[in-house]
């Protein structure tokens, strides 16, 4: 059993969202431990650059549900990061926590990651730039980082457009493999 965290940064429950809960059954459905945080029903304050986590090796001083999720991330065996494709580049939401993980980043250490990536944009490089952004934070940044799939859903822009997409069952399906 794996200990599995679903960060879902959509601002609303639409379709990256969608695909994160079906993620969720198929790795809950092989046994596995998940938890799904929805980054819109937390606080997290923007890095202020402030430099006194690293200055004194000391958890970020600001009071929001930041410091928890990183500590989840940090137990986490296996991490999925889902998020909406916004200006070709992965929504504020993830961006914000992903900025925040500065204090504490060389403990998110020998994870496994699913990238689940939903966009209006049905062309072939829609997914390009924020898979490139994403990998700068996971694999270029973060110790023993496993990339084990990228969940991609082109064509859905509207809330619930995801509806028989054939990446739900993909989602599913990924989440069964885990």
């Amino acid at each position: 059993m794996k200990k599995i965290l679903i960060i879902s940064s959509s601002p609303r429950k639409g379709n990256s969202d969608a695909l994160a809960d079906s993620f969720a059954r198929g790795a809950a459905d092989s046994g596995n431990q998940v938890e799904k945080i929805r980054l819109a029903d937390k606080k997290i304050n923007y890095c202020r650059g402030c430099d006194y986590c690293s200055t004194n090796s000391a958890p970020c001083v600001q009071k929001d549900d930041a410091n928890e999720i990183i500590g989840k991330l940090i137990e986490a065996d296996v991490i999925v990061l889902a998020t909406p494709v916004y200006f070709y580049s992965m929504c504020a939401q993830l961006k914000t926590l992903i900025d925040r993980c500065t204090a504490r980043y060389s403990e998110i250490c020998d994870k496994d990651f699913y990238y689940i990536l939903t966009a209006a944009d049905t062309g072939k490089n829609a997914f390009d730039k924020t898979l490139t952004a994403i990998r700068g934070f996971t694999l270029d940044c973060l110790d023993g980082a496993n990339e084990r799939a990228v969940i991609t859903a082109g064509g859905v822009w509207h809330a619930g457009e995801i509806k028989n997409h054939p990446a739900l069952e993909k989602a599913y399906n990924e989440g069964r493999k885990v």
